[in-house]
């Protein structure tokens, strides 16, 4: 936790935000424009595929976009988005197998990193890496050699409508797996639907909801990632999953009706029309959630997994992904252009941070709660008071999530158990591993 704390103090440094936008066909494109007469002077003018899955900030990152293009009028940004319900690793692998690899895309880090490195410039010497915040650079690091630009950090939890708490009668925010229980049989009595659950979306589950019982493996959840690859350690008989199934269990019970129909737009929408108090997400929502009700009163609750509650007053905050460069690209001098004019041009800062609701991982890129919004601020808080568990997700063995969220998805259908969906993380995990 002292490096989490470190990572909580600089944190306060910045506030930025994700870049939803992407690249499209063949990297190393470019369009001459000059001809053989009176067009000599014209300079050539090369396009940059951009290749992304932050669907939340594509209309934002299309605007900035233009701003660039504006200013670097020889360099054209080919933006094409992959995610919210979309396989975005699959998308990629698609591209790169069909010879149309982008000349930018998003790489989680760790064992990700090593799946991708053949693919990835090292941009340890650009301008912008002295200014990241040291932690955000531990994802993309291998040999001392930076392979990645961070988008930013964010945090997740149950975001929760304050308004609709306080009509509930619920004047003390739950901590405890027994508290939060207590809480949604207020709100379901009075005619508040608790949560809202977006099952269909494997990620959700397989990614974000499954990490709370990684992060739980206290003191240190890389000690217990270790011990899956070796065979030491087991999903089985732990007790940090064990107990991860029961508030898997809790919102399920207080949920939407047909979660496994329900999309991750779906899941947001109701939210966000007060159809339900709370939903698993995190700061990301916030651009969508304000298009629907600027008005909504927010704040981010922990996932508590039992009864300790110093243990689960903690929220999942981490880099969600970053920017890195094909090492292969035609174009790569100009894709790295775009990266550092996006983190230190004045208006790719304020983009950052008021359009894409981003909290910056650059010491550089500064934002407040209100460019921000609740969630990020709630966040930002829990940070600060060093309230803060780790994402994992990232170590895990190349297609372990998609299978750790079918195995749940068959779960929450009543078509498996408790003790298979434990053993289907372990046969994923094992048939998976290096």
């Amino acid at each position: 936790m002292k490096r989490m704390a470190k990572w909580s103090m600089l944190m306060l440094l910045a506030v930025s935000v994700m870049l939803a936008g992407c690249g499209s066909k063949e990297s190393s494109s470019s369009d001459a424009t000059g001809s053989a007469d009176g067009d000599k002077g014209k300079q050539e003018v090369k396009t940059v595929k951009i290749f992304q899955f932050k669907v939340e900030i594509a209309e934002a990152l299309n605007r900035l976009k233009a701003e660039f293009e504006k200013e670097h009028p020889n360099i054209k940004l080919d933006i094409q988005t992959v995610g919210g319900g979309a396989d975005y690793g699959a998308a990629l692998k698609a591209k790169f197998a069909a010879n149309d690899a982008p000349d930018i895309f998003n790489n989680g880090g760790f064992q990700e990193m090593e799946t991708w490195m053949e693919h990835l410039e090292d941009m340890s010497g650009e301008a912008w890496v002295k200014d990241v915040i040291p932690l955000a650079k531990e994802p993309m690091t291998k040999d001392g050699k930076l392979y990645g630009m961070p988008m930013n950090l964010e945090g997740y939890g149950f975001i929760y409508n304050k308004d609709l708490f306080q009509k509930a009668g619920i004047t003390e925010l739950p901590k405890t797996l027994s508290q939060l229980d207590a809480a949604a049989k207020k709100l379901q009595d009075a005619g508040i639907t608790p949560f809202a659950n977006g099952y269909q979306e494997w990620w959700i589950l397989g990614i974000h909801t499954l990490n709370v019982a990684f992060a739980q493996q206290q003191p240190d959840p890389n000690a217990f990632i270790q011990g899956l690859n070796d065979g030491s350690a087991k999903f089985k008989g732990n007790a940090e999953f064990e107990n991860w199934v029961k508030m898997l269990d809790l919102t399920a019970k207080y949920g939407n009706k047909n979660p496994l129909t329900t999309d991750y737009n779906t899941q947001v929408t109701l939210f966000a029309k007060g159809e339900t108090a709370m939903m698993q997400q995190g700061n990301w929502t916030q651009v969508q959630i304000d298009g629907i009700n600027p008005d909504l009163n927010l704040g981010v609750l922990p996932m508590p997994i039992d009864e300790d509650a110093a243990k689960n007053d903690k929220l999942l905050v981490g880099v969600p992904n970053n920017w890195v460069v094909n090492k292969n690209s035609k174009v790569k001098e100009e894709a790295k252009t775009f990266l550092n004019w996006m983190v230190t041009s004045d208006i790719g800062k304020e983009y950052i941070a008021k359009q894409f609701k981003f909290i910056p991982a650059m010491t550089t890129i500064t934002a407040t709660a209100d460019d921000l919004g609740d969630i990020a601020a709630d966040v930002m808080k829990y940070s600060q008071e060093n309230k803060v568990l780790s994402w994992n997700w990232f170590k895990y063995p190349d297609g372990a999530t998609q299978e750790f969220g079918n195995a749940i998805q068959a779960y929450i259908a009543g078509k498996s158990d408790n003790g298979k969906m434990l053993d289907d993380f372990q046969k994923a995990w094992d048939n998976l591993k290096k």
